[in-house]
């Protein structure tokens, strides 16, 4: 979804808060109206304050109430501590309920974009940086929460208060109202230019995290590679400047409210002085008795500490409206691979026949295509194997047949039924991937092996540690099977890495077995036990096997050589020998090697 498109998006950013709050809407409505009772609340102590001094202090008949009415007197007093500890307790479990509804919405939110994540097409983690996702699963969510925690209560407060104190004013003394609430234009104002000026910045402020963070990220993941070249410096200064960029920016973010902030603070300070002046006129006229002066003093600061508050309320809004666009965008985003609304009825376990009937494709960003009319068939159990220089679509062809990417031309089919007609889930499963680019989970590497099967027996988890080569070097690790694994698979040598990538690929006992380059950090006398082992397997499987070594792809029951996105050789080893092309050419080089 383009991040700029924020009109694409089915729902208001209050609508979707709303829309996650399934479960805690009533518990959410009742604290926003316990906000209004407990800020209502504040009207109790200067109403009691000014009757008390109306008519027991300052009165003309004060000497003659109190005689007459000590227990009228006690009682406005109780009253003023009862209430002032009651509107304690609400205010104590208005905050609770508001911290619950918040953490609620964020591990709600959190887990559908994690899921959402998970789901996704691979030109998502191709257009979407890992450390700009972390920002939005992180930072970005918080700013959510803090919204539904903090703000809304700050708004409910600050409307309540002015609203309450408003009418009270009113009721006691219009014309003093009025002079005091003559200042609040003024200040909304402000608050409306400071919105039109902060809004960018917190856009902007927004990417420059994701990309500090996905800087980190990178170095941190390819720390081996800055250390090889001896680059911690010239890392350090790009993180530097980096870091540099996002505080720069975040002062001119802060700043902008602190040039606005005198003008607010001014407007707000004059509140004091408004009641000290007309209110000192009309105690002076007998306009206003010395009880309602000391409830509008009591009570000025519930109109000019709200007014205050509107500047951080409205950069907090702006915080979340630029962090909710970032969640948002991951939380309505769909793949384009998807299972169709009919799927075809499959056995559990396929026989495996592969067929590519004329597949051109080409990348979304791309211009030029990067399959070109491939046609080849694999019947079930047989080994092909694909050859060619580099980038010439070798790894783009396999990546068709689990569906991570779609053809733009052609059909890919499995069993003779279309990729694209078969449930995604069970496709993928009959599918076994092994690729040069290996990932292991710091996990152990019983659990490594056993990714695609948590149910898988300790013995299985070593007979395909041994077809893989894998099991002579785990036996001599620490703890063996149950030794961990560091973060992608830190600590083992690539080769080691690949073949526990092989166990795990054939762990699942596919249908199907991928192996792209798997065996190209090993030795030649590991990758012959390896291709052995393969070759009596327990369980059926075809293989598309890509590799540069002669060695790997001799014994396959067909060869394809690309080049261009193009096949322009087939046929099995004896066959491409004799054609003297490609092939044979490089039997020639690997045998004088």
């Amino acid at each position: 979804m383009n991040q700029s498109a924020e009109w694409k998006f089915p729902r208001t950013r209050l609508q979707w808060i709303w829309d996650n709050m399934e479960g805690f809407r009533g518990l959410y409505v009742v604290i926003i109206l316990g906000t209004v009772v407990y800020n209502m609340m504040q009207l109790t102590v200067p109403y009691f304050s000014s009757r008390i001094i109306d008519e027991f202090l300052t009165g003309p008949n004060a000497k003659e109430n109190f005689a007459l009415h000590p227990d009228e007197f006690y009682r406005l007093i109780f009253m003023m501590i009862g209430f002032t500890l009651l509107r304690c307790i609400i205010v104590y479990f208005d905050c609770l309920g508001y911290e619950k509804v918040s953490q609620a919405v964020l591990f709600r939110v959190r887990n559908i974009l994690y899921d959402k994540i998970q789901r996704q097409d691979m030109k998502f983690y191709s257009t979407y940086r890992t450390g700009d996702l972390m920002t939005r699963v992180t930072g970005d969510l918080d700013a959510v929460r803090h919204m539904i925690a903090w703000v809304v209560r700050m708004v409910i407060e600050a409307i309540s208060l002015i609203t309450a104190v408003g009418i009270y004013f009113m009721f006691m003394n219009w014309k003093m109202a009025l002079c005091l609430l003559a200042v609040a234009p003024f200040i909304l104002a402000i608050i409306v230019a400071f919105k039109m000026q902060v809004a960018p910045m917190h856009r902007l402020l927004r990417e420059k995290l994701a990309k500090m963070n996905t800087m980190a990220q990178e170095n941190i993941a390819g720390n081996r590679v800055v250390k090889a070249f001896a680059r911690e410096d010239y890392e350090i200064d790009n993180f530097d400047k980096c870091n540099t960029d996002y505080r720069e920016t975040n002062k001119k973010t802060a700043y902008t409210w602190l040039r606005f902030f005198p003008y607010v603070e001014s407007l707000a300070n004059l509140l004091p002085l408004i009641l000290l002046l007309v209110g000192g006129l009309f105690l002076i006229g007998d306009q206003m008795t010395m009880g309602q002066y000391v409830a509008f003093s009591g009570l000025i600061w519930a109109i000019a500490n709200p007014m205050r508050q509107l500047g951080n309320i409205m950069n907090e809004f702006q915080r979340f409206s630029a962090a909710s666009v970032k969640v948002m965008e991951i939380y309505y985003s769909e793949p384009e691979i998807v299972d169709k609304e009919y799927t075809a009825l499959m056995p559990n376990r396929f026989d495996g026949k592969i067929e590519f009937r004329d597949v051109s494709f080409k990348y979304s960003d791309g211009k030029l295509p990067v399959l070109k009319h491939i046609s080849f068939t694999a019947e079930p159990g047989q080994t092909i194997a694909i050859m060619g220089e580099t980038g010439c679509g070798k790894t783009s062809l396999i990546h068709l047949i689990p569906r991570f990417y779609e053809p733009t031309e052609g059909k890919v089919l499995v069993d003779g039924v279309n990729v694209q007609d078969i449930k995604l889930n069970q496709l993928r499963k009959n599918i076994g991937l092994a690729t040069q680019d290996v990932l292991l989970y710091s996990d152990t590497i019983d659990g490594n092996i056993a990714y695609g099967d948590q149910f898988l027996s300790k013995e299985d988890v070593t007979k395909f540690a041994r077809y893989s080569q894998a099991s002579d070097f785990i036996a001599k690790m620490p703890e063996g099977y149950e030794t961990i694994v560091g973060e992608r698979g830190v600590g083992l040598s690539g080769g080691q890495k690949q073949r526990i990538s092989l166990a795990r690929a054939l762990a699942v006992r596919p249908s199907i077995l991928i192996l792209d380059d798997t065996t190209s950090a090993v030795d030649l006398e590991t990758e012959k036990a390896i291709q052995d082992h393969l070759r009596e397997l327990d369980f059926k499987c075809t293989k598309i096997i890509i590799a540069q070594r002669i060695s790997t792809t001799k014994d396959a029951d067909q060869i394809l050589i690309m080049q261009h996105g193009e096949i322009t050789e087939r046929g099995t080893h004896e066959e491409l020998i004799k054609q003297g092309g490609y092939y044979a050419e490089l039997v020639k080089l690997q045998a004088g090697a």
